[in-house]
């Protein structure tokens, strides 16, 4: 098997925490979409060989159209339908990239501030690991809590990351966690959880504060932020 990368681009999701009638990766930060600037990382990346895009079904003509043909990327050999949920999305995916995939990474595309750097380090951990996630150490003080929002622990601060896209793996062992989560009905919130239940330890490397994903309005203002900062440095 030849030793290559290929990236499933989750960008099914509707967005509805954005409050706007225009789902979230199409939204124009700066006047270009924002699944656009993930894509263009990769497209540029020596170590990315392919990209299949997953959008929501009545949407994957237009992506095709207005993402994929009016931004020239050469790398998106696919633009596949996704399911209900975001694992369902993923899978399909990952089902569409072929078996002779060595390595896959899952990125988020609502998460527009990923770069080589980045993904350099994922694919080399990934490579000694078997998986690795980027991740946030959080410094502010957390605590889990019940249904009613009673304290019920309060975790140690230094050993609780938030944990980011992209996430990259052994592809035939995630195919794998992901269709046996699909025959146990078992979801998860994101790929490593799969993972974790399945397969085995993640390695989480330092991830990039900036490396944020656009949820909510407010988001928006912040990638706003991020991106003049870039302009103005060179970035």
């Amino acid at each position: 098997m030849a030793d290559n990368l290929r990236v499933v681009v989750a960008a099914a999701g509707s967005g509805r925490r954005m409050g706007n009638n225009v789902n979230k990766q199409y939204i124009l930060l700066d006047g270009q979409p924002v699944l656009t600037y993930c894509i263009e990382v990769l497209e540029k990346s020596p170590l990315v060989q392919d990209i299949v895009i997953v959008a929501r079904e009545q949407e994957t003509a237009f992506c095709q159209r207005e993402i994929v043909l009016k931004y020239g990327f050469k790398k998106v050999k696919a633009v596949i339908a996704g399911g209900p949920e975001r694992q369902d999305s993923v899978l399909n995916g990952l089902q569409a990239l072929g078996d002779d995939t060595a390595w896959v990474a899952v990125q988020d595309g609502a998460r527009p501030f990923l770069n080589e750097a980045l993904l350099t380090r994922l694919v080399g951990a990934a490579k000694e690991f078997g998986a690795a996630v980027p991740g946030v150490i959080l410094h502010d003080t957390i605590k889990s809590v019940d249904q009613e929002l009673f304290v019920m622990q309060t975790m140690k601060r230094g050993t609780v990351a938030a944990i980011q896209t992209p996430q990259v793996f052994d592809y035939q062992k995630l195919l794998a966690a992901y269709k046996q989560a699909r025959e146990d009905s078992f979801y998860a919130t994101d790929d490593a959880a799969l993972y974790e239940k399945y397969c085995g330890p993640v390695k989480v490397i330092p991830g990039e504060v900036s490396n944020i994903k656009l949820t909510h309005p407010e988001d928006l203002i912040l990638a706003e932020a991020i991106l003049k900062v870039r302009k103005e440095s060179g970035l």
